[in-house]
């Protein structure tokens, strides 16, 4: 079993996320870290509050991330994407509001778990680059692995033509977290656009009361797919990112790597966010425990059919 540290933006995608990870059998999701991102930190809280709620998982501590990027820009939004509140149409109650610890929660995690926590990162990175200045490579070299959803490496970005949102949300800290940090695992959009569930997938997952997650679902995909559809009508549903980031933790055999060093632009212009690796087929970047493994391909069918397996889950 894999005790992981979510950092995290929820955003419907990060909901999700937070659906699968905490009915996998294979996770046991020990903290979660919450931040702005597709909604802005208060909110992405309340919904995590929510959701740990609803799986009877009010143990698991909340701690309240980054407000803004390292750069001190204003954060963006996505409400078009995402909905106000981050769920699509669904408004979590008002009065639910888990507690939330103090920010050096993270290292007592590190230490409890000490090289057998991994840390899954599926938002801005800002939180886990603050979470390396304050606690140093001493502290983070107890992590086992880190996975980040991020970058688009040879092809286009999704919210400038070179850049994904999450890089280009904070770039100064993804850059910061790639070179600094060791044994990371990268899910961009190269193989994330392509980890689509479709409406008749979510129709079999929500065809019966499985959980406590299963009248969330629908509402929250055909929005989500609603928006992509105005962004590309061809999709034949709607890329779930952050959960094939969880998925490729617990599923490493359906996920090919290449290992290359990747950066960030940091560039205040129109390359801000972009992601760098030397793909060139006669390169002579030599492997080091700092190269970063970015994903090329993955096993479709194995994904849906683990989705499916996983959000079917019943507990009680």
């Amino acid at each position: 079993m894999h005790n992981v540290l979510l950092f995290c933006d929820p955003g419907i995608d990060d909901s999700l996320a937070i659906m699968y990870a905490l009915l996998n059998p294979k996770i046991n999701v020990v903290g979660i870290v919450s931040s702005y991102g597709n909604v802005p930190q208060k909110q992405a809280i309340q919904n995590v509050s929510y959701l740990l709620k609803l799986a009877g998982r009010e143990d698991i501590p909340i701690i309240g991330g980054a407000k803004s990027p390292l750069s001190g820009e204003i954060a963006v939004f996505y409400p078009e994407i995402h909905g106000e509140e981050g769920l699509g149409p669904i408004r979590p109650p008002e009065t639910v509001e888990g507690e939330v610890v103090n920010f050096d929660e993270i290292f007592k995690i590190i230490d409890s778990y000490a090289d057998n926590l991994v840390i899954l990162d599926v938002g801005r990175s800002t939180s886990l680059a603050i979470a390396f200045l304050l606690g140093g490579q001493e502290k983070l070299r107890k992590v086992k692995a880190i996975y980040c959803m991020g970058g688009a490496f040879l092809v286009p970005g999704n919210v400038t033509p070179v850049a994904e949102a999450n890089f280009h949300g904070d770039a100064i800290a993804a850059n910061l977290v790639l070179n600094k940090l060791n044994h990371i695992y990268i899910t961009p959009l190269n193989v994330t656009n392509h980890a689509v569930i479709t409406p008749e997938t979510i129709q079999k997952i929500t065809s019966q009361s499985f959980n406590a997650f299963t009248h969330l679902i629908k509402p929250i995909f055909d929005y989500y797919t609603t928006a992509y559809k105005k962004l590309n009508p061809g999709l034949s549903g709607s890329p779930l990112h952050d959960v094939f980031t969880v998925f490729a933790l617990v599923n490493p055999e359906q996920v090919r790597y290449i290992k290359r060093q990747a950066s960030v632009s940091i560039n205040f212009d129109n390359t801000k966010g972009e992601s760098i690796a030397d793909f060139r087929a006669n390169s002579s970047e030599q492997a080091t425990e700092n190269t970063d493994h970015i994903a090329i391909t993955f096993n479709y069918q194995a994904f849906v059919k683990d989705f499916v397996t996983v959000m079917t889950t019943r507990y009680i």
